[in-house]
């Protein structure tokens, strides 16, 4: 809560520079003002000129030291004595060393260096001897530099945030243009395999139904074996489908294994949890039959969220399994206990990752949702209607 405030007034602060720049040069110039009244009016006139600018000292800092060192210049002349305006020169050095150009920065600090042997030489040497206006010329100067550094420090302190700033909003413009570039190149591999591995099989069966019509008239039994023709390759185009829809083969010889359906996730958590993980499953509603694609699309972005447990979570993570059957839609939620946000690492080449577990999810019309717990840990939520859109 103190945190939060403390980010507010921090917030509040740098979106209103000049205002508070006016109302700090404000009362300076009301308490240099008012004790140079005693001297005289060219004193009030050197603390006006001193005090007042440096409202402006980061909108316009050029010009507020501008003014500022005008009014020092003037002050050996229209003042017979030093004025407690003198402390706007110091304010004025530090914020052209700080927000300036860097000529402008370069020459507050000569003039500071100036006035700091000019002042001694107007009130000091004359009555109090050259070695005391030696001394006040070395302290007048180490004050100006110590005051010039800072305001340096202070530029280089707020290029720095600039520039990571900067970098934050490349890698944030670099992140989501990755994260695009995984979801077309996604589509990308569904396209082809849908080309390479589903197209033949269709011309063939076009190709066979076509013939088998006009070889039924003249010749039955040629027909029945277009008929068988078409059959098989019906099976096996259905096959090749299922195939497509898994997308992800990791092993050599998977292609003719039994593809997994939502039914199997218990098998899945078992055998997550015989590799070492602790994981417990809950299952909500009525198991009911689901299309093979849809099935599969399940398994797998369970199958997935539990690799990226295992992955990322960390030595002692523990994992939640939720499969809700909702009248609407069978829903996925995979929650553990681990790091959270380094489960997000942009998914592998050849990986599905996060986009490839939203890319399934949409293909048949749901969706999946993932980030960091609130506490720690991590969060995946996926949806998938009963029926794919047509």
């Amino acid at each position: 809560m103190q945190q939060n405030v403390f980010d507010k007034l921090v917030a509040w602060t740098r979106a209103n520079t000049l205002l508070l720049d006016a109302f700090s040069a404000l009362l300076l110039t009301l308490v240099c003002a008012g004790t140079a009244t005693a001297t005289g009016a060219g004193a009030v006139l050197v603390s006006l000129l001193m005090c007042v600018p440096l409202a402006l000292r980061r909108v316009l800092p050029e010009v507020s030291g501008a003014l500022v060192a005008a009014g020092g210049l003037l002050q050996p002349v229209l003042a017979g004595e030093p004025q407690t305006a003198n402390l706007a020169v110091l304010v004025s050095l530090y914020s052209l060393a700080a927000y300036a150009a860097p000529w402008a920065s370069r020459g507050g600090l000569l003039l500071g260096l100036f006035g700091a042997v000019v002042a001694p030489a107007r009130y000091v040497w004359p009555y109090s001897g050259l070695a005391s206006a030696l001394a006040l010329v070395l302290f007048i100067a180490v004050l100006v530099v110590a005051t010039w550094l800072l305001g340096s420090l202070r530029r280089a302190s707020r290029q720095n945030e600039r520039a990571l700033l900067e970098r934050a909003r490349l890698l944030e413009n670099e992140r989501e243009n990755e994260s695009r570039l995984a979801a077309t190149a996604e589509r990308q591999r569904i396209a082809r395999e849908m080309h390479d591995v589903v197209a033949h099989s269709l011309s063939v069966i076009i190709a066979q139904a076509d013939g088998g019509r006009y070889a039924a008239a003249a010749n039955p039994a040629a027909a029945a074996e277009v008929l068988g023709t078409i059959s098989a390759t019906g099976r096996q185009a259905l096959a090749d489908m299922r195939n497509l829809l898994g997308v992800l083969r990791q092993g050599p010889g998977d292609e003719r294994a039994p593809q997994p359906d939502a039914g199997q996730v218990a098998d899945l958590v078992e055998q997550v949890r015989a590799s070492g993980l602790d994981v417990e499953l809950e299952v909500v509603g009525g198991e009911r039959p689901l299309p093979p694609a849809i099935g599969l699309a399940a398994y797998r972005i369970v199958q997935e969220s539990l690799t990226n447990v295992l992955k990322h979570a960390g030595p002692g993570a523990r994992a939640r399994v939720e499969v809700r059957w909702d009248p609407d839609a069978l829903r996925l939620g995979v929650d553990d206990d681990g790091r959270g946000a380094a489960a997000m690492v942009a998914p592998s080449p050849g990986g599905q990752g996060l986009v490839g577990m939203a890319e399934r999810a949409r293909l048949h019309g749901g969706a999946v949702t993932s980030g960091p717990r609130p506490g720690g840990g991590f969060r995946v939520r996926a949806t998938l209607p009963y029926a794919s859109p047509s």
